[in-house]
């Protein structure tokens, strides 16, 4: 009880040791601290995404609350907009306002042309991460270099209030197009098969975007108009443009892997078209994230609302991280199954189980509108066994259990080593087998989850699997029972215990792996050869239910030994 206690005191003084470097302006390094407690590395990022984004939301509401004026946010008001920047921009009037900036209609005097002038807030009032940012936003676009993304003229300075000087697009956003209702099938797929192909552009050289939504797509005003429903032609698509990379991230490469790492391990982005792996705040991101992203905007333009609606946005947040979106077609009629297909394919909750480049994403749009064959098409049963034996996202999980899994596999053996070794002393009492089971499994059970429980806080879904394997128990334990009730020989049904084990194993190849699923045959088929050998039934089992614990123990073990080293070597 007292290491127990002892883990949860240090999480506690870190988060809230992080809490106050954050409020005091200070950039957090997350790696730092995982390095302090490098075991309890998954509870610390779980609970330093969980505070983010409460004090995030807190801070808005709070802000609505007492009725601040964009003057205290450190917005410029109108009387303080200035007049000219570096005597070249002339401020005509506000376009739009963020939680970072507002963006001016400037005139650029020495070409005479209108441009998007968009200044920070107040620096006196914004932290060092905004300016970050902000800087970081400048350095990404002014690298691209494509039709569909907006292009960036000038970076500078006002009273040390930084700035930048963007291409202006008279539009508005697809965000405000879709209050009109979804888009027609086709013109959905070719302004997202527009949008891929920019994306791919910005992966290429290095960029990520990490905030892709509607309302960062800008749509000509020639095309949409705020009054207007009707749906972009095939060649005004071309002037579609993506916006707002103000939390674009560089990529760096990692062993040969391309990768984009998030240095504080915050979450980032909006969470109705964020992906599970940003909304777990991991390090590490791939081109995969926006994927996902351009999958939610696709579903929003297909159905009128994205995949995850909830009354508040922590509530989205977990929807995206445990809930499975309702297939467009169940929401909107008539949706073609092929691009039901595409949009459904860029929102799995594994990200190798996405389009592996935005570009495969265009593609398989232009296939579609072409009326060729997608490359995403499901193949009947390789579809089916992919998908079957797939993992999901809770399989992290399995981390905390490697060590304890082989325990346990050791555990299961000696017991039923034991009952056999009784058997074969020609020991026949059911009260002997009912009392040696129900304390061995009841007392190790206890043993398991109180070494568990020292480790770091228990998930959600690691109660769900512990709830299986106690009806697993209570199965085995029951199956002495009905032998003392129907007065049958002893461990006659013992073969029972390796059907409720492979069930067992069939609900955690549902919310885990479904590489469960080879398990659970193992243990079905194991019940099926018990009754061929009586004198070495329950050995059978012993030996079977080790073993399915043994080798994902040993895997997940190395995976879990091996997380500090990595995180040192990262760090």
């Amino acid at each position: 009880m007292s290491n127990l206690v002892s883990v949860d005191d240090q999480l506690a003084a870190l988060l809230e040791e992080m809490l106050a470097q954050r409020d005091a302006g200070v950039v957090i390094n997350l790696d730092e601290y995982v390095q302090r407690l490098p075991e309890q590395e998954a509870e610390i990022r779980s609970l330093w995404a969980t505070a983010q984004f409460a004090g995030f939301f807190a801070g808005t509401l709070s802000s609505h609350a007492t009725g601040q004026t964009e003057q205290v946010q450190g917005i410029p008001e109108r009387d303080n907009i200035p007049q000219q920047l570096s005597g070249d921009y002339q401020i005509i009037r506000e376009l739009g306002t963020g939680g970072m900036g507002v963006v001016y209609l400037a005139r650029q005097r020495s070409l005479g042309r209108l441009v998007a002038l968009k200044m920070m807030r107040d620096n006196r009032l914004s932290s060092p991460t905004d300016r970050a940012r902000f800087r970081a936003e400048a350095a990404a676009v002014a690298q691209l270099k494509h039709p569909n993304i907006v292009t960036v003229f000038e970076v500078g300075e006002h009273q040390g209030i930084p700035w930048i000087v963007m291409e202006y697009v008279d539009g508005v956003t697809l965000g405000k197009r879709l209050t009109h209702g979804p888009l027609p099938q086709r013109e959905a797929a070719r302004i997202v098969s527009m949008i891929a192909k920019a994306l791919q552009h910005a992966h290429e050289i290095g960029i990520l975007h990490r905030d892709l939504k509607p309302n960062n797509i800008l749509l000509p005003v020639l095309t949409q108009t705020e009054d207007s429903s009707t749906s972009p032609t095939s060649s005004e698509v071309q002037s579609i443009k993506i916006v707002d990379f103000g939390l674009a991230k560089q990529l760096s490469v990692t062993e040969g892997t391309t990768q984009w790492r998030t240095q504080t391990g915050a979450i980032v982005g909006t969470p109705g078209y964020m992906s599970p792996e940003q909304a777990q705040g991991k390090r590490e991101l791939t081109a995969a994230a926006d994927i996902y992203a351009l999958g939610a905007i696709l579903y929003e333009c297909l159905t009128g609302r994205p995949p995850f609606q909830a009354a508040t946005p922590i509530d989205a947040l977990l929807m995206v991280l445990e809930q499975e979106p309702v297939p467009p077609r169940l929401l909107t009629s008539g949706i073609d199954r092929e691009l039901e297909l595409i949009c459904m394919k860029c929102l799995q909750k594994i990200p190798t189980h996405r389009y592996p480049t935005a570009a495969a994403l265009a593609n398989d749009l232009d296939a579609y509108l072409t009326g060729e064959a997608l490359s995403s098409r499901p193949s009947g049963v390789r579809y089916f066994l992919m998908r079957l034996f797939s993992e999901t996202h809770h399989v992290d999980v399995l981390k905390n259990w490697g060590l304890l899994w082989i325990w346990h596999s050791l555990a299961t053996f000696l017991l039923c080593l034991l009952t056999q070794v009784m058997y074969w002393q020609n020991i026949r009492s059911h009260s002997a087998y009912l009392i040696l089971w129900t304390v061995g499994l009841v007392t190790w059970g206890t043993i398991l989850w109180k070494l568990r429980r020292r480790a770091g806080p228990v998930l959600f879904v690691e109660r769900q699997i512990a709830h299986a394997w106690a009806a697993g128990v209570c199965a085995s334990i029951g199956m002495f029972i009905i032998e003392v009730l129907e007065k049958a020989p002893v461990l006659s049904l013992s073969p029972a215990m390796a059907i409720s084990a492979g069930m067992v194993f069939v609900f955690k190849a549902g919310i885990l792996s479904g590489r469960f699923y080879v398990t659970a045959i193992t243990m079905f088929a194991t019940a099926a050869v018990m009754p061929l050998f009586p004198n070495f039934n329950i050995l059978l089992f012993g030996i079977s239910t080790a073993l399915c614990f043994l080798i994902p123990g040993l895997k997940y073990y190395r995976i879990q030994r091996n997380l500090p080293k990595l995180t040192l070597r990262s760090g």
